[in-house]
């Protein structure tokens, strides 16, 4: 039997700074992942601190897709911690997410962080899969933090990665 196929073309995205006017396509896609979305508000709100920042992941060569995923993050005292972070399900398993860690990752050791701190739902097998590979342990957690509807709360797994 002969089978042949016909090969996919690797997207090919693009990372750059989050803006203040990235915040109505934050909130979209954060709607879409999360069951307590941060408004297009909190976003701005965030993103107006000193502390905050982030990364945007645009497919590159296709603007009517969106936004393909994004991260936002803190610095204060020497210590980092991911506020929050989303890849549109379009765009999952292309390697989106990683590409936005190491990017606030390198923003850390540019401005030498002593370690960043994250929260993941303990349900949340493919994150905790990511995060274990980039060096996150598990250092507490949160039990019944994070709400799905109507199924029961799941507990958050506080996480860290040293960077020096």
């Amino acid at each position: 039997m002969r089978l042949s196929f016909i090969p996919q073309r690797r997207r090919a995205y693009i990372l750059e700074r989050l803006l203040r006017a990235d915040a109505p396509a934050v909130s979209k896609l954060h709607r879409e992942e999360f069951a307590r979305p941060w408004t297009d508000g909190e976003f701005v709100a965030l993103l107006d601190q000193d502390s905050v920042f982030g990364f945007a992941a645009r497919e590159i060569g296709n603007p009517k897709s969106g936004l393909a995923g994004f991260v936002l993050a803190r610095l204060v005292a020497g210590e980092g911690e991911i506020l929050t972070l989303a890849v549109a399900r379009a765009h999952r398993r292309a390697g989106l997410g990683r590409d936005l860690m190491d990017a606030v990752l390198r923003e850390l050791h540019a401005e030498r962080a002593a370690e960043l701190f994250l929260e993941v739902d303990e349900t949340n097998a493919a994150a905790l899969a990511l995060y274990r590979r980039l060096g996150f342990s598990e250092v507490g957690k949160r039990p019944a933090y994070y709400a799905h509807g109507d199924s029961p709360k799941t507990g958050a797994l506080v996480m860290r990665r040293d960077l020096r």
